[in-house]
Order: structure tokens, then sequence, then C-alpha cells
């Protein structure tokens, strides 16, 4: 089947709606579609469907569809398109995974709903449905992302995510953040404060200002810009901050 342009404008609008809607965590079934899974196992498929609830792909393959009523799942009728991965395991591509179990971004069950849909003809392979969503966005189908749609009809899906801004932000003002204040690791080596004004000074070793620059919080990941121009970062794991192999607790 071909999809000519005009197809796509309203392309499963009612189903669409119900996704945006959906707060009781209804599952979603794409159905009836040529899908390329990109896992070595499962591989190809044709007149299949893929399941997935919220930001989880939980069943992937033909038949699905027999229980969509039982399961009250927002069904999109994929005919004539192909379902790809939206992030892509470059490594795998090249045959440079040795297990299956290594292999990233395949629409496999476990792993998160990242996909792509787009027509059959425009997608002989991955690489190239991912060429059309570069070139021609506007013959995408459909771009999902952790379950939630970022284009649907060759449009901007309504209040879909945008991309953070490009460039080093301006340092927010932290004043009264628990996290504001010393952290030291457990054999005393480092201690690393972190500033309201959003800049951070580490001692080393007894050595002050070993390193110093900027850093952002975003969830409980935080991003250092050192003043001699590197990127590092570090993560907090309940009263704990991670660290380039430390682990430190405010002191």
């Amino acid at each position: 089947m071909n999809t000519t342009d005009t197809d796509i404008a309203g392309w499963n609008s009612k189903a669409l709606d119900e996704i945006l809607s959906n707060e009781a965590g209804r599952p979603v079934l794409f159905t009836n579609a040529r899908i390329l899974t990109m896992d070595p196992l499962i591989g190809t498929m044709t007149g299949a469907d893929i399941l997935f609830v919220g930001s989880l792909i939980v069943a992937v393959g033909p038949s699905l569809f027999t229980a969509a009523h039982d399961d009250n799942a927002i069904v999109v009728d994929s005919t004539g398109l192909t379902i790809v991965p939206a992030v892509v395991d470059a490594v795998a591509l090249a045959g440079g995974r040795g297990q299956r179990s290594e292999h990233v971004a395949t629409l496999t069950p476990g792993n998160t709903s990242d996909l792509l849909v787009v027509p059959d003809e425009l997608a002989a392979d991955v690489q190239s449905a991912l060429a059309t969503l570069t070139s021609r966005p506007d013959r995408i189908h459909a771009l999902i992302a952790a379950g939630r749609p970022v284009l649907w009809a060759g449009k901007d899906a309504p209040g879909r995510a945008t991309a953070p801004a490009v460039g080093i932000p301006a340092s927010p003002d932290l004043t009264g953040s628990p996290r504001v204040g010393v952290w030291i690791c457990q054999d005393d080596f480092l201690h690393q404060e972190l500033t309201a004004d959003g800049r951070y000074d580490e001692t080393r070793g007894g050595r002050p200002h070993a390193y110093q620059g900027r850093y952002w919080i975003d969830g409980d990941r935080i991003d250092y810009l050192d003043d001699l121009g590197f990127w590092a970062v570090g993560y907090f794991r309940g009263d704990e901050l991670h660290h380039v192999g430390y682990i430190m607790r405010q002191g």
C-alpha cells in the first residue's frame, strides 16, 4: 500500500486524542504494521502489532489485536506502515554487540517505547526511515518517545516535549536547596562545595581549589562545567552524591 501526502492528514486522529488524554494507563496498540525490531532474535515481522503501556513495550508480534478489546487498548491502525526504533543503536547496526542482551534501543518487550512510524516505501531499512525523519518530517505518521507522541500525522503533537535551548544556561538561584553545601567522600579525600549561585569548588587531598566551575542540577543528575573547560557528571542517590568513583555525603 502506497501512502500519499494527502493520506496522512487526520491519520488516526481519534487514537491521538485518546493517547493524549490517557490518564488511566490504557495500553496502546499499533496494529498490522511491518516492524523492524532490530532485535537479533525477533527480527522483522509483517502484519504485526506492537503494544506498550506508558514508557514500556510489553509485547510485539502478530495477533495481539485479538485481545485489544479485552485490554481496553487504544488501537492505532498502521496498515501500509513500517515501525522502527526511534533511538538507534549504531554499534549494533554495525555488528559490534557480542550478545543480544547487550543490544539497546530495540523494539523488544521490556525496552522503552521509542518508535518511529513511516510509510513502507520510505522505510526499506532503519537508516532510510530515520532519513525520512530528518528530510521529510511531514511524511512521519508517528514519532513516539517513552510512550508520548512527539510527531503525529506529519505535524508536532499537541503538548509535545521540546528540546532544551542550545547553549549554556544561566546559573539558577539554588538558595534553600538541600543539595547546597559541602559534600565529603568516605575517606575525607574529596570535599566538594556546591554554592547557591551555581558554582562548585573542590578540595582534593587537602589541596584547595583543585577544580572549580559551574554546575546544574536536573532531577537527580548534576552536570559540571569546570573553569578549565571540561564537563563531568554526578548523580544524587538518596543522601549520597556519586561522582567519578567517589561517594560523598554532606558534611
